[in-house]
């Protein structure tokens, strides 16, 4: 049964992993891209405490008065969501156990439900052919024990994975973009509007399916650009493509743009977008084989916003990382310009600055605004 897990029998030294992060290891000459004399992959701020067995992708709540007390959420695919504190403990009374196959997870805030606003947690469960969700800062479950994903289609094409949310700005709809497992060549996301069903608990109800998709791995991670209105999935062995995430929008089906269509060591995995508030920012992609994120100009190029160049390559202490986010607040003074959380296969999630990650090459915006 579904339970907020009071996890003291589990103790973090006893279930410690043999293969705990250790040092980075130097990034070999045949893995750096052109022209690269980087070394060393970056190391980060810090590693959380590990889940119970299978790691996958992580989402990051603000608190909406003290940034320092924000919380990263992040799912163990035999069925749990772990919340963590920026300091990567486990905070056992939040965590939840008890599901099927939880892939990925996201956040949404301001949401209507039972005449309050509150902010809330979706997720995907695999096995069970669901979708979760909960109320944050509390993971409550207001899912009505569980919504049912692709209703309607054959039990192979069942099986949700990627997931992400939009709020329409124009008047507040509140949508999840859904991937699943293994799907048609048309058609593989789709789309629900999510909504108040009236007795405290959430209703999805499906508005479109999109999505092309090349029919040889799978699609699973998906990332919602809620300012500029586009949403962006990684087909593993093609591509990132683009489509508008307004299932309104003129052309709504009509993609926009496939990028990072080389350079990749096999599978693009986690996408994440740091966002500069005038429009401007950054697209992370994991390249999962080469333990390392491509990083693409969230604006496009000057004339066409769908020309999305790649402007650096960033190794990092991850080991065939999955899912990933990032934030702009500034939390506290280890995070100055903002957070990027990747995911690791050793049952971890690492905690990375900002300012790391940028370098010399790009832009610090905390909390959006541009540093000087």
């Amino acid at each position: 049964a579904l339970a907020v897990a009071l996890i003291a029998t589990l103790s973090i030294t006893a279930c410690a992993p043999a293969d705990a992060p250790t040092e980075p290891a130097p990034v070999p000459p045949d893995m750096r891209p052109a022209g690269s004399t980087a070394s060393a992959p970056i190391a980060p701020v810090l590693v959380t405490e590990p889940v119970t067995k299978d790691s996958d992708d992580p989402a990051i709540w603000l608190h909406p008065d003290d940034l320092s007390q924000s919380l990263i959420l992040g799912t163990d695919k035999v069925g749990s969501i772990f919340v963590f504190d920026l300091d990567g403990k486990i905070i056992p009374e939040k965590t939840v156990t008890g599901m099927g196959r939880i892939n990925n997870i996201d956040v949404a805030y301001g949401v209507a439900l039972g005449g309050d606003t509150i902010d809330i947690a979706v997720a995907t469960d695999r096995n069970a052919n669901l979708i979760r969700a909960f109320r944050l800062p509390d993971m409550v479950p207001i899912d009505n024990g569980g919504i049912e994903a692709f209703e309607g289609e054959p039990p192979e094409l069942r099986r949700p994975m990627g997931l992400a949310l939009y709020m329409r700005p124009t008047d507040g709809a509140l949508y999840a973009i859904v991937s699943r497992k293994a799907g048609p060549d048309g058609g593989y996301l789709w789309q629900y509007r999510i909504e108040d069903d009236g007795t405290g608990n959430l209703r999805f109800t499906k508005v479109r399916e999109f999505g092309s998709f090349a029919g040889t791995k799978e699609i699973e991670a998906i990332a919602i650009d809620q300012e500029l209105g586009y949403v962006y999935y990684s087909e593993e062995d093609v591509g990132v493509h683009k489509y508008f995430a307004d299932p309104d929008a003129p052309d709504a089906n009509v993609e926009l743009a496939l990028f990072g269509t080389d350079g990749f060591t096999e599978d693009r995995e986690g996408i994440s977008i740091y966002k500069v508030n005038d429009g401007t920012g950054y697209i992370l992609v994991s390249d999962q084989q080469a333990n390392a994120f491509r990083i693409f100009r969230r604006e496009g190029e000057p004339g066409d916003p769908h020309d999305h160049r790649e402007l650096k390559v960033v190794f990092v202490s991850t080991n065939e990382s999955d899912g990933s986010e990032v934030t702009n607040a500034a939390l506290d003074d280890r995070f100055p310009s903002g957070l990027f959380v990747a995911m690791s296969d050793n049952r971890t999630f690492h905690y990375y600055s900002w300012d790391d990650i940028a370098g010399d090459d790009l832009v610090r915006a905390p909390n959006g605004k541009v540093m000087p």
